[in-house]
């Protein structure tokens, strides 16, 4: 079957808000050494999806311009030296970007069959959180069973996927969150919830013995805090920063405690860097979705015809799991 030239796209059309996102006519993208061409069914919806429509997260060399770092669908076609994928395999990637589009293309090597049981809504909402999650709580953060685990956003659709992930390998989990709502949410997935609004997150934790491992998306005020919860030779990962990425801290209990302070972010990351982490989740995390271990929670679903709708519900941080756009 031939393919179409042009494609419905959502486009940035200036840094700023939700606003600056508007609908287009976009060339379909031709496969390179490499590369497959997704036609997307669904595509996630992420926090750094917002970072790049307000001007400070630029896409890598040569990637597409358009927002979305995940999706799933059907490929469309394989280009040059391309093994293992047919056109027609139904697939979730992480997307060096892209997303919000009927057509996107990606290395074959950071592409993911649709875990077996599972639709294409909830394939879409993979690749993204579970590549950061598996990246920087099990590779960098090193969370083994029987470890105390806290992660804060835990009503998020990485908190989600922690959690779950944590739960799997047999950790105990704490996680924050800021309303009755997202804290029965998170109590359900098996964590200890704690509201940030009513309670002191450094006291429980040190209460429960300190913390082996914390995953930050916070930044701000929580750096110092964290680094108080945090057990001895603890491991503190940072993902993003909302509230800021500077703090005045004393680096001596860091050496008297043995403590460990990392950080990630996935997108800049080398080709070869992404496709191991894509053969790891193949292997260690896609039997806990097959299993039942890992579920995805969906929040909200737009058309992307309505991506401004789906930025504005983000960005009100009411939602609870993963908000995707129907392609």
């Amino acid at each position: 079957m031939s393919l179409p030239h042009q494609m419905r796209a959502v486009e940035i059309t200036q840094p700023g808000g939700p606003e600056v996102l508007s609908m287009m006519q976009a060339p379909v993208p031709v496969p390179g050494y490499g590369e497959v061409l997704i036609h997307l069914s669904y595509a996630g919806v992420n926090r750094p999806d917002a970072l790049q429509r307000a001007g400070s997260y630029a896409p890598p060399a040569g990637a597409s311009p358009l927002p979305g770092l995940e999706g799933a669908g059907r490929i469309a076609a394989c280009g040059p030296g391309v093994t293992g994928w047919s056109i027609g395999d139904q697939v979730c990637a992480l997307l060096p970007g892209g997303g919000y589009a009927e057509y996107a293309l990606c290395q074959a090597s950071h592409v993911l069959p649709v875990p077996k049981g599972l639709d294409l809504k909830s394939a879409a909402c993979l690749p993204e959180t579970c590549f950061t999650v598996w990246s920087n709580v099990m590779q960098r953060g090193g969370l083994k069973a029987g470890e105390r685990f806290l992660v804060h956003g835990g009503s998020s659709g990485i908190g989600t996927t922690a959690i779950q992930m944590a739960k799997a390998i047999g950790a105990r989990v704490w996680a924050t969150a800021g309303s009755d709502e997202k804290c029965a949410a998170i109590e359900a997935l098996g964590a200890t919830a704690i509201n940030y609004r009513t309670q002191d997150f450094v006291k429980i934790i040190e209460a429960a013995g300190g913390a082996n491992l914390i995953l930050d998306m916070v930044g701000g005020d929580y750096i110092k805090r964290n680094l108080r919860a945090l057990d001895e030779d603890g491991r503190l990962v940072f993902i993003a920063f909302l509230q800021g990425p500077k703090a005045e801290i004393n680096f001596a209990p860091l050496m008297m405690r043995r403590l460990t302070v990392t950080g990630s972010t996935l997108r800049p990351q080398s080709d070869a860097a992404k496709a191991e982490i894509a053969q790891a989740l193949r292997r260690d995390v896609w039997p806990m979705i097959e299993s039942g271990k890992l579920k995805v929670i969906h929040d909200s679903e737009f058309p992307l015809s309505q991506a401004v709708q789906a930025h504005e519900r983000m960005e009100t941080s009411q939602h609870i799991g993963k908000i995707v756009l129907k392609i």
